[in-house]
Parts: C-alpha cells; sequence; structure tokens
C-alpha cells in the first residue's frame, strides 16, 4: 500500500492562531500576539505558516481559529482568506474544543476531508521534506479512521515539549505506531526518552478526516460534542454569533492531546489507528526569548563573535557574550554582561537571564493582576 497525495482528497488546513504568546513580552501584546509577529524574518509567524501550506492547499480552504483581540490583525495579514474562515472565540477553551468546532464545520461540508492542524507560530526549516511529510501524512489519515501526527526527533532531552513514545512500524512501513502520548517531562525522563530512541516530540501537527476527529469527539468529549454541533449547524447563519457566545464558554477546557489522542492510545497501539509520522525537516517552536536566540543563532541569521545576537541599529560589545538584545531603533553597547536577555519596545524594557526566559509570562500575570492594561 503506497501513501503518495493524490488530487483527488479534499485537504482542509485549520491554523490555531488564538493564543497571547506571554512568554514574548514586551514584543507580544493582546492585539500583536506572538504570531503576528515577524521574529523570524519580513513576515508574521502566521504569514509564513499559511505561506508554506499554499503548494498543497488552495487559500480559500484554510481556516483560521484565534480571538477577538488578534482576528482584525490577522484578517489583515490574510487578504486572500475568505473572512468567514477567520473564527473568533468568545472564550479561550485550548485546542480540544478549537479542534472539534473545525471538525464539526467541515464535516457538515465533506465529512472525508482530511483536516490539517497547525500551529501558527512554529519555524520549519526544508520545506520541500515538509511538504513531502506532509503528503503523505494525508494520504494516511484519508485512508481510514486514522490519525496522523507529525513526529519531530528528539535530539536533546528537552523538557518544555510533549512526547511520543513509537512502537513497531505500520502501514508498509509509511508510520510509526503510538503507544501512548507524555506530556512535557522532568529532566531526568525527558534524558531516558532520548536514550530509549523511540520517542519523539510532539509538534502539535495532526492530520484527520473530518468524521475521524469529530467522532473522536463525539466520543470522548460527549458533553462538549453537542454544543460544538450546534455552534457548527448555526454558522451561515445570523444566529450565528448569539450561539457561539452562548455555548462555546461551556465547553470543556482541554487540549486535544488529553481529550482525544491519549485516550486513542490506551486503545492499543494496534487497535488505536493511531500513527505518528517521523519529520525529517527542522522545527523549533520559538518557545521564549532565548529559544529565538538559539534559532538565530543556529541558523546564523544574526550573531557576532561573541554569541550576541543583536537586532538593533548598530551594537558593540566589550568584553560581552551570549546576549540576545531586541532594540529597533538605537544603538545598543554591552559591557561585561552574559545570557541576557534585553527587549526594548516604545513602553517597555524587559532585562532578564536566559536561563529564567520560560518565566516572562509571569510579567504579564503580574500585569494583569494590578490591572495594567495600558502595558498588555
Amino acid at each position: 500500500m503506497g501513501f503518495l497525495m493524490t488530487t483527488s482528497i479534499d485537504f482542509r488546513p485549520v491554523i490555531l492562531a488564538g493564543g497571547s504568546g506571554t512568554r514574548f513580552w514586551p514584543r507580544s501584546r493582546r492585539a500583536r500576539a506572538k504570531q503576528v509577529l515577524a521574529l523570524d524574518g519580513e513576515r508574521s509567524m502566521l504569514q509564513q505558516t499559511v505561506e508554506r501550506l499554499k503548494p498543497i492547499s488552495d487559500s480559500k480552504e484554510i481556516w483560521v481559529i484565534t480571538n477577538s483581540w488578534l482576528a482584525g490583525e490577522i484578517a489583515s495579514q490574510l487578504p486572500e482568506l475568505p473572512k468567514a474562515h477567520i473564527i473568533e472565540e468568545p472564550a479561550a477553551r485550548n485546542t480540544a474544543p478549537a479542534c472539534g468546532l473545525a471538525a464539526f464545520l467541515i464535516e457538515r461540508q465533506n465529512p472525508d476531508a482530511v483536516l490539517g492542524i497547525f500551529p501558527s507560530d512554529h519555524v520549519i526549516g526544508d520545506e520541500p521534506r515538509f511538504l513531502k511529510a506532509l503528503q503523505k501524512g494525508i494520504a494516511i489519515a484519508a485512508a481510514g479512521d486514522n490519525i496522523v501526527v507529525l513526529g519531530i526527533e528528539a535530539t536533546r532531552p528537552e523538557t518544555g515539549y510533549g512526547y511520543i513514545e513509537t512502537g513497531e512500524f505500520a502501514l508498509d512501513d509509511a508510520a510509526l505506531h503510538v503507544r501512548r502520548f507524555t506530556e512535557k517531562p522532568n529532566q531526568i525522563r525527558a534524558g531516558e526518552f532520548v536514550a530509549a530512541g523511540n520517542y519523539y516530540w510532539n509538534s502539535g501537527m495532526f492530520l484527520w478526516s473530518a468524521r475521524t476527529l469529530a467522532n473522536a469527539v463525539r466520543e470522548h468529549l460527549p458533553e462538549t460534542a453537542p454544543m460544538l454541533e450546534s455552534i457548527a449547524a448555526a454558522y451561515g447563519t445570523p444566529q450565528f454569533d448569539e450561539v457561539f457566545s452562548a455555548l462555546y464558554p461551556k465547553c470543556e477546557n482541554i487540549s486535544v492531546d488529553y481529550a482525544v489522542l491519549e485516550p486513542r492510545s490506551a486503545k492499543g497501539e494496534h487497535l488505536s489507528h493511531l500513527y505518528c509520522l517521523p519529520a525529517e525537516f527542522t522545527w523549533n517552536d520559538l518557545g521564549s526569548w532565548s529559544a529565538l536566540y538559539e534559532y538565530q543563532l543556529e541558523t546564523r541569521l544574526r550573531g557576532d563573535g561573541d554569541g550576541n545576537v543583536a537586532e538593533c541599529v548598530e551594537h558593540l560589545s566589550v568584553d560581552a557574550a551570549n546576549n540576545y538584545i531586541y532594540s529597533p531603533k538605537k544603538f545598543v553597547a554591552l559591557v561585561g554582561v552574559e545570557n541576557l536577555v534585553v527587549v526594548e519596545t516604545e513602553d517597555a524594557l524587559l532585562i532578564a537571564h536566559k536561563d529564567h526566559a520560560q518565566d516572562v509570562g509571569k510579567v504579564v500575570r503580574e500585569l494583569t493582576a494590578a490591572g495594567r492594561n495600558d502595558l498588555l
């Protein structure tokens, strides 16, 4: 059985763009979150996500699920998308309701359509390999009640990612059976996973038919599914906004991994129809300022001989090393400092140690508690 993309498969990408990107404060704000920022190049993370999908999908078939803070900016950045395909969640309810709603909406149009779930803020290199993997995964998802997750080779004991434990090859060696999903482990367990050799990072990219995902939501979220179905039934009618606002906040706040994938994997790898497609392309979820620093240093986009990455008019370093600086309108001098993140915007200045870059979100929580909406 060969799994090659055919023109007869109806492919519908669904991009999840509702996050607030708090770990990229102060550049990331409610109305200018990480996914609509140009952190890597001239185009925003979201625009890059759409661009890499265009070779195998029509822009008119792409959906984006976001929130009211970002919907206007997203519509401006993606004028080629139908405005009706930019769905504004009335409340944040994690990825299971978002994915489920997309499944019920598209199931009403074509139950056999293959949905691709894509985060809006990841960096992917070697796009031809990405597209090749995607085509294979789409064909597997279209071939039955199959769920495909793109897995990234675990090259280091990373504690910030979820992991996929895989079993033996299946489908004529086209993919690996999934044994289980494991949420972010501690350093010791992460090291064990990497050493085992059969664990992959969970990329958050999934492929399944609209029918398969909709039925999985009906099975595993029996209280949420009817509400999502009612919302989908109201789509395109004058009552849609009212129904959406009334029902969606009542949906269970849970990730699609916990809600659907983990219960599926518990059935056993030969019964779950759950497969991991090992990715051969480079991938980075740019989860913090330090991750952005590492990525830019590795790809040699920027950096001086002392390991400083500086996005500024000009910079000078004296006995300073391994710092990340963002100050696009000023000259910056670094003297005797190491491993710092310094990010300047018009109204705020962040200074943090790179080892604490994951804690920048705590600043946003403190500002929220203090009612400092001017900085949010």
